[in-house]
C-alpha cells in the first residue's frame, strides 16, 4: 500500500501528522522574564506532533543557501513559473532543453492531472460560489490583506480574481527567483510535487515538509510557489522587484549589498507584478513577518504597512487560530479596524471579538468543532449561529481549511455595518 493511500486511509488521525498552516520552522527567541508563544513557536508545537524526517531530509535542510534575491529577467521569471509548474516555458527561453527531458515531461503529465483534478473539485466550485457569494465584496476589494498565508497565492487569487493588490505576509523566508543550476536537479521535481501535494488535495500547506523539501533543491522561500501559482492561474508575470519595509512601515527597495547586516527594524518582502488572465494589472506583495504582539511590538513595520493600504478586504485560512489569542491582539485589531469584509473559516478572528452590532455574518458550511490538535479553540457563538433555523447557512460547495473535506468544511462572511475607524 502506498504512502499516500495510507495517509488518506488513516484521516483525520493524520492532520495531526501534517504540518498545518504556513508558516516555516522558525525558531522565535523568548524574553528573559516570560516565554511568549509566537507564530513560530505555534508552528513548531504542530510539526512536533508529526513522525521524524528522514536523516538525510534533516541534513539537506540544514544546509546554507546563498541570498540570491536580485531583481530577475522579466522573461526568465516567467519561464521559471511555467517550468515549476509542468508547463511549457517560451519558445527562445534557456530551459527548453530542461523541458525536452524525460524527468520534466513525465512531471508535467503529472502535474497536468493534479491540476485538473484539483480544477474540478476545488477551482470551478469555488470560482462560481465566489461570483455568486462574493460578487459585492469584488466590487468593493481592489486590495486584500491575506495574514499567514505563507506562500498561498492559489486560494486567494481564486477567491478574489479582479482585485489588484494582495498583502500576504507569513513565517517563510522571501526567497528568490531559482537558478537554472537550482532547475536541472534532478531532485527538483519530486519536491515541488511533495510540496504542492497537502494544499491540491487538502487546501492546506505541510510547514516543515514544505521547508525541507523545498531547501533541499535550493527553492529558498515564498517566491518560487507563488510564482509557480500564478502560472498556473493564468497570471503572467511581468516584473519581479526585492522590497522591504523601513521600521516606519514604508516599501522601499532592498539593498543591493547582501554583506551589511540589515536594519533590524526593517521587514523583508517581495514585490510581483502580474498581468491577470483578463488583462488587467495586479500586484502581489509578500513580506516574511511574524506578527505576534511581542514581536510587533519590536517591529512594527508590517501593521504600520497594512493601515496605511487603505480600506481592506481580510481572508484567513488555515491560520492555526492564533488570533483567537491574546498575544495575537495587534494584528486582530488592525484586522478588524481597517476591513470592510472578512472572509474566513472557523482559525480566523474569534466571534467573540467582533463588535456586537458592529458586523453582519453570512454562515456558509459545516462548523462542528475543529480537528483535535485545536480541540480547545472550540466556539459555542458558531455552533449556535449554525444551528440557527431561521437564518440557515448556505451550503458551501468546496472543501477548506483544517476541517477540508466538503461536508465538514465552513466559511463566514462579515461585512462591517459601521464606518471604518480612523
Amino acid at each position: 500500500m502506498s504512502l499516500r493511500t495510507a495517509v488518506l486511509r488513516l484521516l483525520p488521525a493524520a492532520l495531526l501528522l501534517l504540518s498545518a498552516c504556513s508558516e516555516s520552522n522558525t525558531k522565535t527567541e523568548t524574553a528573559t522574564s516570560a516565554k511568549e508563544e509566537t507564530m513560530a513557536t505555534t508552528a513548531d508545537a504542530i510539526d512536533s506532533s508529526k513522525s521524524a524526517l528522514p536523516a538525510t531530509a534533516k541534513t539537506a535542510a540544514a544546509t546554507p543557501r546563498p541570498n540570491r534575491l536580485t531583481a530577475p529577467d522579466t522573461t526568465y521569471a516567467q519561464d521559471v513559473a511555467l517550468f515549476l509548474g509542468g508547463q511549457q516555458p517560451s519558445q527562445h527561453s534557456n530551459l527548453t532543453q530542461l523541458a525536452a527531458t524525460p524527468a520534466w515531461q513525465a512531471f508535467a503529465q503529472d502535474q497536468d492531472k493534479s491540476w485538473d483534478k484539483y480544477r474540478a473539485t476545488h477551482t470551478t466550485r469555488m470560482t462560481q460560489w465566489a461570483a455568486t457569494e462574493l460578487d459585492s465584496v469584488h466590487a468593493n476589494s481592489s486590495t486584500i490583506f491575506y495574514p499567514f498565508s505563507g506562500p498561498d497565492f492559489l486560494n486567494v487569487f481564486t477567491m478574489f480574481p479582479t482585485s489588484q493588490t494582495y498583502v500576504l505576509m507569513g513565517l517563510e523566508p522571501v526567497g528568490s527567483v531559482p537558478a537554472r543550476a537550482s532547475l536541472a536537479n534532478p531532485k527538483l521535481f519530486p519536491a515541488v510535487k511533495a510540496s504542492l501535494w497537502s494544499v491540491l488535495n487538502f487546501s492546506f500547506f505541510r510547514t516543515n515538509d514544505m521547508a525541507v523539501d523545498l531547501k533541499s533543491v535550493e527553492l529558498d522561500g515564498a517566491l518560487p510557489l507563488m510564482m509557480l501559482f500564478a502560472a498556473r492561474t493564468g497570471n503572467q508575470i511581468t516584473a519581479i522587484r526585492p522590497v522591504q519595509l523601513d521600521a516606519a512601515g514604508q516599501l522601499q527597495d532592498a539593498p543591493k549589498d547582501t554583506t551589511q547586516a540589515p536594519d533590524p527594524k526593517s521587514v523583508p518582502g517581495v514585490e510581483m507584478k502580474l498581468r491577470g488572465p483578463d488583462g488587467q494589472s495586479k500586484t502581489v506583495y509578500y513580506f516574511s513577518a511574524d506578527l505576534s504582539d511581542w514581536k510587533l511590538n519590536a517591529r512594527k513595520a508590517p501593521l504600520e504597512f497594512v493601515r496605511h493600504l487603505g480600506p481592506l478586504t481580510t481572508y484567513v485560512k488555515s491560520a492555526t487560530y492564533l488570533m483567537h489569542k491574546s498575544y495575537f491582539n495587534q494584528v486582530r485589531r488592525t484586522v478588524l479596524r481597517r476591513s470592510r469584509y472578512i472572509l474566513q473559516d472557523d482559525s480566523g478572528i474569534a466571534m467573540k471579538y467582533f463588535q456586537k452590532g458592529a458586523w453582519q455574518f453570512n454562515y456558509y458550511g459545516t462548523y462542528r468543532r475543529p480537528i483535535n490538535l485545536f480541540a480547545k479553540q472550540y466556539q459555542p457563538e458558531l455552533t449556535t449561529a449554525y444551528r440557527d433555523t431561521l437564518r440557515k447557512p448556505k451550503a458551501l460547495p468546496f472543501g477548506t481549511g483544517y476541517n477540508w473535506r466538503q461536508t465538514d468544511s465552513n466559511l463566514l462572511l462579515a461585512r462591517r455595518l459601521v464606518p471604518l475607524a480612523d
